[in-house]
């Protein structure tokens, strides 16, 4: 399972920290949930975070896998909830649109474009990690906050043209032909 921190020091926002909490070395899938209900935890207090972001559970043809993936995730809503903190959630396609441009971005290109945004050196081993910076990244441009800005920890978002804020789908749809897909 992935993480992801960013703080927000408008215009700038600034990676603070990503990685993996490493469960494959436990057995017992209860135990696995207290780790990461322990990790979670951890992370929130050490940076007391303002709101925390998931990705929402999607629909596969594995229940068996939906179910222990919607178990994990609720331990994580459980961590910050006890800790009063506010939760969003985005679906998949929805993160990777808001951070590549295109709803069915592969994993590397979305790690590709949060290296390029965050300055990031390195390919990350474990794309979960990205996966999890992603959810960040998505909540901070779905709350309409300011884009990413140049920096050693900061980037700018890349786009073909100034975008300006918006205050509904339809003004960001006529401000934007040019990110309209016909179906």
């Amino acid at each position: 399972m992935g993480y992801g921190l960013i703080a927000v020091r408008r215009p700038k926002v600034e990676l603070i920290q990503f990685g993996v909490i490493h469960l494959s070395k436990y057995g017992d899938h209860a135990l696995k949930l207290q780790k990461i209900f322990e990790r979670v935890s951890s992370l929130i207090d050490e940076y007391n975070p303002d709101e925390v972001a998931l990705e929402a559970p999607f629909f596969g043809k594995n229940v068996q896998s939906m179910l222990k993936l919607g178990r994990a995730q609720g331990v994580a809503m459980a961590a910050a909830l006890s800790r009063s903190i506010p939760i969003a959630e985005y679906a998949p396609r929805k993160i990777k649109q808001s951070v590549t441009g295109n709803g069915n971005a592969s994993k590397e290109q979305v790690a590709k474009m949060l290296m390029s945004l965050f300055a990031i050196e390195e390919m990350p081993r474990l794309l979960d990690a990205t996966d999890a910076l992603a959810v960040a990244v998505c909540h901070h441009f779905q709350a309409g906050k300011a884009e990413l800005t140049a920096g050693s920890a900061s980037a700018q978002r890349p786009q073909t043209k100034p975008r300006r804020a918006t205050s509904s789908w339809e003004a960001f749809l006529k401000d934007n032909p040019d990110r309209i897909k016909p179906a």
